[in-house]
């Protein structure tokens, strides 16, 4: 690695299209003695300011042509740039062709990424791939041994610092440090665009998969105290955790994002009031009703002692009378599209509890992918978007289910989708009663599930199981009649299930011996 040293700032090409504290940049600059070139709207904000700039045209001699694509690519810019200043071959050149040293480059790129997400067209797309400007922040970065590279306006006052420090010069670890941002800027903006392209000609998992975020929240820890960890946000503008702002409460942990995101993707699936209490990762109870208040209390009733410390998440703006049955119980997020005054109010005595609000609710249906590393690569797919709606359920029992019935097993194998494989769920009147989760055999999911209905029934003073009368959903076939059978005996009258199974031939017959009505989905919802 070359020994650096501190450089001193004589000259500095500025141009940007994000103009953030550009003005105060430029003016420490220009009453630091330090020339300043600058090109189209940063040299018109530069001058309406006050500050001397120069363009660059003047400084190549070379009109900017082809409305603007080409201003800065040129060898009077680049050659300075590029100049090893410790080569004398380098300094030679530039002698030789007139070519002055240019200490600093200020550039952030087009905004190709703002455009797309605006929904402009293909050519305007186009049109805000930045060339000029990546070519530049490569050009510094490479040679930080000479040239500060300044990309992002959080910089600039480091830079200052460094200035006013340093008698004008920035030091070697900030020049590296500015230089690692800058490939990391460019690498991301190539990556946008690489995103894009796939995307226009339809190619779903193109050859080279690039995937780039940007840091929001370093961790004190990952899943363990023991692994570090960080927050990157993508360019996905889903509402969620990732776009919420936090209200109150302690710092969101790594365990903590995990779970909100899955509680709030899983009332995201419901049109009606909605609530769920997850832990792990695992909904412990979920429901729908007539409102927040009433969904709460239902979710509640399937698995309290599990709510204990859990992540409550809703698909409505969360109101007093609601947040007061919330603040009973001991909680370490609550999410909402919205947090009305009167909850805000409520929960403010709960101050170390991180309540979140959205915005808004994400599309269920929205395409995405979810991506899960291996060791040395990672699986890329799309998000399970699937939902499935009574047109595409079929009945292959003697009797056909209820009209309750039938909106249970969908609300049930909705939930579903959302608990981790082998995943079953039992619910009655829009609330999960028994939620069996990532066992790896399915008859031992429907046995667990049982249990904890019992257990919870015996906890609010009920004589019966609460998955007496109610409907029980797989994510996946019944490989046997034996999960089928345990459901029957916990006292369940409908299920649902995918199907597709080489031993449907006994799980069917099996219902019908039971009386239970069965509707197949024809998708499984396999989370792993």
């Amino acid at each position: 690695m070359t020994d650096l040293q501190s450089q001193k700032i004589s000259r500095a090409l500025i141009s940007v299209s994000d103009k953030a504290d550009l003005k105060k940049l430029g003016r420490f600059l220009s009453d630091n003695g330090v020339e300043i070139l600058s090109t189209g709207g940063s040299a018109k904000a530069l001058s309406n300011a006050g500050i001397t700039v120069k363009e660059v045209s003047d400084h190549t001699g070379f009109p900017e042509i082809m409305n603007g694509r080409v201003k800065t690519l040129h060898p009077k810019i680049h050659g300075g740039i590029l100049a090893k200043r410790s080569e004398t071959s380098h300094l030679a050149a530039m002698e030789e062709h007139s070519i002055d040293p240019i200490d600093m480059i200020v550039v952030n790129l087009y905004p190709f990424e703002e455009t797309v997400a605006g929904g402009a067209d293909f050519d305007t797309c186009i049109e805000n791939i930045d060339i000029g400007g990546p070519s530049l922040i490569r050009a510094a970065a490479k040679n930080h041994e000479s040239i500060t590279v300044v990309t992002d306006p959080s910089d600039y006052d480091a830079v200052i610092a460094a200035m006013s420090e340093n008698n004008g010069a920035i030091t070697p670890d900030l020049r590296r440090k500015l230089a690692a941002t800058a490939y990391a800027k460019t690498a991301a903006y190539d990556a946008a665009i690489g995103t894009w392209f796939a995307q226009q000609t339809g190619d779903e998992f193109p050859q080279r998969h690039t995937l780039s975020g940007t840091r929001s929240q370093i961790m004190r820890y990952g899943e363990n105290p023991h692994q570090s960890a960080a927050f990157y946000r993508t360019a996905d503008d889903r509402a969620g955790v990732a776009t919420a702002t936090q209200i109150q409460g302690k710092e969101l942990s790594y365990n903590n994002l995990n779970d909100t995101d899955a509680a709030f993707e899983l009332v995201a699936e419901f049109s009606d009031p909605a609530v769920a209490i997850i832990k792990h990762a695992n909904p412990c109870g979920v429901a729908i009703g007539s409102s927040i208040s009433d969904a709460y209390s239902k979710a509640l009733k399937c698995d309290p002692v599990s709510a204990f410390g859990g992540i409550i998440a809703i698909n409505r703006e969360l109101d007093a009378e609601a947040a007061e049955q919330m603040a009973a119980l001991f909680l370490e997020v609550i999410i909402a599209p919205e947090i009305s005054e009167g909850a805000q109010e409520v929960l403010a005595a709960k101050k170390n509890l991180r309540v979140l609000a959205t915005g808004g609710m994400p599309a269920a249906d929205a395409p995405g992918t979810t991506l899960k590393m291996l060791a040395g690569g990672y699986l890329l797919q799309g998000r399970d978007a699937a939902h499935v709606t009574e047109a595409d359920l079929k009945s292959v029992t003697k009797r056909s289910p209820s009209a309750q019935e039938l909106s249970d097993l969908i609300f049930a194998f909705t939930v579903c989708k959302h608990v981790k494989s082998n995943a079953i769920v039992y619910a009655k009147d829009g609330a999960t009663v028994g939620i069996g989760a990532g066992q790896m055999s399915r008859v031992d999911s429907c046995r667990i599930a049982a249990q904890k209905a019992m257990d919870a029934a015996e906890a609010a003073g009920e004589s019966e199981p609460l998955t007496k009368g109610s409907v029980v959903a797989s994510d996946a076939f019944f490989p046997f009649a034996d999960g089928l059978l345990t459901a029957a005996e916990a006292g369940v009258t409908a299920v649902i299930q995918p199907g597709g199974s080489i031993r449907d031939d006994e799980v069917i017959p099996a219902a019908d011996e039971n009386d239970l009505a069965m509707m197949l989905t024809g998708i499984r919802h396999f989370r792993h």
